[in-house]
């Protein structure tokens, strides 16, 4: 079987993001975790997403992972390629979304894409060029204080200009509302004037569908999950996957639970506050955790005495000014990876204690726990929330539990919910 949509996504939450929204349409997705070897001979699934851990990388390190992945991606069929970011456009001026994107065009030899990061299940929408979380501008919602990626602008033409040597244009909604048919018309007209970097508004699902039957056969695509939604039924239209698919079935894990959280985001802080009421928790100090060992060793000394059934959370989620101060005395990359390696490494003990169900929140917390963890290879369960799936893995032979959750998605009992979804 060849692949019909190869995908990289450029943390691991927003991976398991995509390809929940890909298996929605009952067909089986590959999720895989780094670029697997080019000896890998397992057969592939009809869609594929590559986690990569890249989006705050140095651009060249960027570049050359997702070149890395498409060559695997490519050499096994897939014509077409998905670029999946945050449906926020995590991405200072100089971040890797337009860098990469204009690599992968090169790449597959095409000369024009769209940036669609739009979500209106989870409140993203774009209108004028802007993005909306909710019912605000991008630079008026809590991600201006993100840690890594504050985002101080709305508009993505302004924000994705600096980052790409051709020129930027824009498709506005009264356009998009005219569906797919003027879309792709709209597209040839500016690639006549030589504008290869296209922003289109879209305030809802149905104007996703547009759009990506506009674009159904470009060679790249660049958005958010919500705007694959659409892809399987088209490929099956043209006859490139099979028109049916099968059913999504979990595997049995054994209890243990516990919820692993380094996002700082203001609706992780609420879900973080909603489990702690009644889950025994721990916070780790990025401070404290830079001193020495004792801190970790303090943590791991607390997780060994939990019973692995209870619910259980450990968490570096904190306010904006407690985040700025620990950057501001340890650096900002130093006080991200100190709490990066705490919870990796707290995840493998939670491991050896018997635990199989883990609840992450935050991308690089994702990233660190995943790897940690030792899988390369993820079959996707069913949604917990819109783009938030449960995943399953195996690791000693043994089967674990893990969903991978963007700082802003879910619901304040997100964490509940999830755990409850397992019976």
């Amino acid at each position: 079987m060849s692949i019909a949509l190869g995908c990289i996504a450029d943390d691991f939450t927003g991976a398991s993001d995509l390809a929940a929204i890909l298996a929605r349409s009952g067909h089986k997705v590959g999720l895989r975790i780094g670029v697997p070897s080019a000896k890998d001979d397992s057969e592939p699934a009809p869609f594929e997403v590559i986690a990569l851990k890249c989006r705050t990388e140095p651009v060249d390190d960027a570049i050359k992972a997702t070149r890395k992945a498409a060559d695997w991606l490519m050499a096994r069929g897939a014509g077409q390629l998905y670029w999946k970011y945050c449906s926020t456009f995590d991405s200072t001026p100089d971040g890797n979304i337009g860098p990469v994107s204009e690599a992968l065009m090169a790449q597959l030899g095409t000369s024009q894409t769209i940036y669609c990061p739009a979500f209106p299940e989870n409140g993203r929408s774009i209108y004028m060029g802007n993005l909306f979380v909710g019912d605000v501008p991008l630079d008026e919602s809590p991600m201006r204080h993100h840690p890594l990626t504050p985002m101080r602008d709305a508009n993505l033409m302004r924000l994705l200009a600096p980052q790409v040597q051709g020129k930027v244009g824009h498709i506005a909604w009264p356009d998009i509302a005219k569906g797919g048919a003027h879309i792709a018309g709209q597209l040839r007209g500016l690639a006549y004037n030589g504008i290869q970097h296209i922003v289109p508004d879209a305030i809802s699902q149905a104007d996703l569908a547009a759009i990506c039957e506009a674009v159904q056969d470009f060679k790249l695509i660049t958005g958010g999950s919500a705007l694959a939604l659409d892809l399987p039924r088209l490929l099956a239209a043209k006859g490139r996957v099979a028109p049916t698919g099968t059913d999504i079935i979990a595997p049995a894990t054994a209890r243990g639970n516990i919820v692993l959280s380094g996002s700082c985001s203001a609706m992780t802080r609420a879900q973080v506050a909603d489990y702690s009421a009644h889950a025994a928790a721990l916070r780790l100090d990025p401070p404290a955790l830079a001193d020495g060992p004792d801190a970790l060793a303090r943590a791991r000394q607390w997780l060994a005495t939990q019973d692995p059934d209870a619910p259980k959370i450990i968490y570096a989620t904190a306010e904006p000014a407690d985040v700025t101060a620990a950057q501001q005395k340890l650096g900002r990359e130093k006080a991200g990876q100190v709490v990066e390696d705490a919870l990796a490494a707290l995840a493998s003990d939670a491991f050896d204690h018997g635990i199989r169900r883990f609840v992450v929140a935050g991308g690089e917390t994702s990233g660190a726990v995943t790897q940690a963890l030792a899988t390369d290879r993820l079959s996707v369960g069913r949604e917990i929330a819109p783009g938030v799936p449960w995943c399953f893995a195996e690791r000693n032979g043994d089967t674990f539990a893990i969903t991978l959750k963007s700082g802003n998605f879910g619901k304040e009992d997100f964490f509940t919910r999830a755990l409850k979804m397992l019976g």
